[in-house]
Formats: C-alpha cells, sequence, structure tokens
C-alpha cells in the first residue's frame, strides 16, 4: 500500500510533465542533414554573415566608382552690383554691347541677375589609390567569403551538437523509464515479502523511496530533453522545439594525416592569408599617393538673366589636369611605415594561427581516442552491472541478500546504462569535433 500511494503521487507529477511536453509531439522528426541545411537558410547568424557577405560585396562596387566618370548638374541663382561680375555675367548671357563701355555702367552697374546652368564631367585616367582600393576591396571580399563558409561549419557543427544531446536526452529517458520499473519492481517485491512475513518493513520503504527518486530521475530527463528540443530549434530559427530521428549518422574517423594536411587549407587560415595579402596592399595604398594623377574635365554652361535653366547665352569648357602632392608634411612616409608595421602584425598573426590550429587537430584527434575508449569501456561496464545484478537479485530472492545490496546494484546499473548512451554520443562528437578542428566538417559530413 505504501508504495502504492507514493507511485499515485508522483504519477501526477509525471502527468504535468508530459501535459507540458506534449507538443513535442507535433514536431517535425528531421535526419541530421536536414537539420543542417535548415540551420544554413534559417539560423539568425547564418542570415547575419550571409549580409555582412553581401555588404562587403558592395565595397567592390564604392571603390570602383572612384574610376569611373562622375556627372555633376548645378543650378546658381545669383544678384550683385560688383563691377567685374556684373561684367561677365552680360558676357555669358551674350548681352554685352558697346554701350556697357560706357564709364558710367562700368564703375556703377547697378544690381544684375544671373541664373547659371552647369553641366560638368570628371574622368580620372590614372588614379592610383582608387585602382589599389578596388583591388583591396575585392581581396577582402574574397577573405569575407572564406569567413562566410567557416560560419557555416561553426554552425553545422553546433546542429550536430544539439542533434547528439537529443539523442542523449532521449536515452536518459529511457533509461529513467526502465529505472522506473525496475524500482517498482523491487518494491513490489519487498511488499511482498513484506506481507508474507519473509521481509522487513524497512525494506518496503527503502524500496518505495528508490521509487520516488527514480520517478525524480524521469522527470529531470524529460525537460533535459524539451530543452534540447527547443535548443535546436533556437539553432534552426524557431521559437518551437524540435525533433529528430532516432538513427544515428555515421561519421567515418580517418588516419591522422588526412585531418593535419586538410588543416593548413582550413577556412579561417585562408581568410587570413588573403588578409595578409591585402596588408602588403596596404602599403602600396601608402605608396600610391607619391604618383600624380591625371584626368579630364569638361563642361557646358547655360547663362539666363531672367529664368533658371534658361539659355540666353551658352559655353563649354575641355580642361586636362595632372595633379601631383610633392609634400604632404611627411604624413604619407608614416602612413607606409605604419602599413608595413600592420602588414608584418598579421604575418605573425598567420604564424600563430597555424600553430593554433595543428594544436586543436592533435588535441582533437586524441580526444576521439579517449572518447573511442571510454565508449568501449562504458559497454563493459554495463554488461558487468547486468550480471552483477542478476546475481544480486537471485540471491535477494532466495533471502541470501538484503534489499540493500540489491538497491546498489540497481544504481550502479542505472548509471551503466545512462554512460553508455552518454559516451556513444561523445565519441560521434568528438570525431564531428574533430573534422570542425580540420576544416573537414562539411565534407565528412556530405554536405558539399
Amino acid at each position: 500500500m505504501l508504495v502504492c500511494r507514493i507511485s499515485l503521487l508522483a504519477a501526477g507529477c509525471l502527468l504535468l510533465v508530459w501535459i507540458g511536453a506534449g507538443a513535442c509531439s507535433e514536431t517535425n522528426v528531421l535526419s541530421l542533414y536536414d537539420a543542417i541545411r535548415t540551420a544554413m537558410e534559417n539560423n539568425p547568424e547564418m542570415l547575419a554573415m550571409r549580409s555582412a557577405l553581401a555588404a562587403q560585396k558592395e565595397d567592390m562596387g564604392i571603390a570602383g566608382s572612384s574610376l569611373l566618370p562622375r556627372l555633376t548638374l548645378e543650378e546658381r541663382a545669383m544678384r550683385t552690383n560688383n563691377p567685374p561680375s556684373v561684367f561677365m555675367m552680360k558676357l555669358n548671357q551674350e548681352r554685352f554691347s558697346s554701350s556697357d563701355f560706357a564709364m558710367d555702367k562700368l564703375n556703377d552697374p547697378g544690381p544684375f541677375n544671373d541664373f547659371q546652368t552647369l553641366l560638368s564631367l570628371d574622368q580620372p585616367i590614372f588614379l592610383r589609390k582608387a585602382q589599389v582600393g578596388f583591388r583591396m576591396a575585392k581581396q577582402e571580399y574574397a577573405a569575407k567569403k572564406e569567413d562566410y563558409t567557416r560560419k557555416k561549419e561553426e554552425i553545422a557543427v553546433k546542429v550536430a551538437q544539439a542533434y547528439l544531446r537529443i539523442l542523449t536526452a532521449r536515452s536518459y529517458v529511457g533509461v529513467a523509464l526502465r529505472s522506473v520499473d525496475d524500482a517498482k519492481e523491487h518494491g513490489r517485491v519487498a511488499e511482498l515479502r513484506y506481507r508474507a512475513g519473509l521481509g522487513l518493513y524497512s525494506d518496503a520503504l527503502r524500496a518505495a523511496t528508490k521509487v520516488t527518486e527514480a520517478e525524480q530521475r524521469l522527470v529531470r530527463a524529460k525537460k533535459e530533453l524539451a530543452v534540447a528540443r527547443r535548443w535546436l530549434g533556437f539553432l534552426l530559427g524557431t521559437t518551437e522545439m524540435v525533433d529528430v530521428e532516432e538513427t544515428k549518422p555515421e561519421f567515418p574517423l580517418r588516419d591522422i594525416e588526412y585531418y593535419t594536411g586538410a588543416a593548413s587549407s582550413r577556412r579561417d587560415i585562408a581568410a587570413m592569408k588573403v588578409r595578409r595579402e591585402n596588408a602588403k596592399n596596404n602599403i602600396k595604398l601608402a605608396e600610391s599617393t607619391y604618383f600624380p594623377s591625371l584626368g579630364v574635365q569638361g563642361a557646358y554652361q547655360l547663362n539666363d538673366r531672367g529664368r533658371p535653366f534658361g539659355s540666353e547665352g551658352d559655353s563649354w569648357l575641355v580642361t586636362a589636369y595632372l595633379k601631383w602632392d610633392l609634400f604632404d608634411g611627411a604624413g604619407r612616409e608614416f602612413e607606409k611605415r605604419k602599413a608595413q608595421h600592420k602588414a608584418a602584425e598579421i604575418e605573425e598573426h598567420l604564424r600563430s594561427l597555424r600553430q593554433f590550429v595543428s594544436f586543436k587537430v592533435h588535441e582533437a584527434y586524441l580526444a576521439v581516442e579517449e572518447a573511442r575508449k571510454n565508449m568501449e569501456l562504458s559497454e563493459s561496464a554495463l554488461a558487468t552491472a547486468e550480471e552483477g545484478k542478476r546475481h544480486v537479485k537471485t540471491r535477494f530472492e532466495n533471502d541470501l541478500s538484503p534489499i540493500v545490496d540489491l538497491l546498489d546494484v540497481q544504481r550502479n546499473l542505472d548509471h551503466a546504462r545512462a554512460n553508455v548512451s552518454a559516451r556513444q554520443n561523445d565519441y560521434y562528437m568528438a570525431v564531428i569535433n574533430l573534422g570542425y578542428e580540420s576544416g573537414t566538417i562539411m565534407k565528412d559530413l556530405r554536405m558539399e
């Protein structure tokens, strides 16, 4: 009776959990590959990175626009009694006559209006700074594309982690359910023995307590499963829970040479190589101020005394120009030395990144070996725990062992069951992390 009362109380708690997690049954069930593809399209970080890449591409157009012609339309209105200005206005309006040479008109012409319409064209022919700037924008876009691909690898790893987290949590729920069933069976046997006068009341109490503890672990396991599903949903760009297939994908493990060879061209290393070249271009950008700039300008002008865009007089102008800054206060020398220091800085960053990547690949490979051995040991421990429980259960049923021994081996068995699932998923995650550290993750997942 005692076991039944406690079980009814716990069942009420379980009902609330099932109601809260009931929405899970309505969720879509995705494979790992479907989940990764969905994240590539809807993950907020990926969407932000995609926008950043598009913005970087526009920088190429901005830099290239400096080499294209500039066409400008201006309209000016002027009123003055300044003698030279009035003289020029009349000439531009083609209204100048011999009477305007009278001394009184030249010295005191009176207020005069002029509407000036100017259409001008400026076309650079040689502009070293703009040419280098366009090349730098193009290379930075190439580096940003490498960053974007690396972000895809990062999101793929996060999705795989969330996927395996759901599988682990689901396994824990299964283990917890078996633990509840086993605890109830122990409680039933203990209560029957107590009623038959073959056991102690304290044994029945201990068994009932273990039932409650097992049901509490089940509640916790279901909560972790719901959290894991919602976390995967977040990575996929939704606020809903997402469920996954039960089957575990295959993750091939190759020799260490495969990963170390691929790591040298990892996406972030490739991006930093491009930025190293851009740092060298930055030196050229500083040196570009030593070069002259060449270009042509043209203008067509309309003048009218009474209305905007009027055409009482018209004229045109064509100019070729060369501009050469011979001395700017030594600023460009400082800019050049600064660019050289920056280039040396990024060279060291690249060298450090290569060394760090090599270290991370070897570390990840050792972690795979550790996870594989732990998985094998956990399976061996489970077999031992199951055999130990079988012996103790037989002894308990034959009144040769106290219930404390049975509950102890049951606890060890529950831990071994959960540990097997955890260690298996740890191994899969270690292999995925190895692919991420070496830059082969998308190829290993067959997502390329």
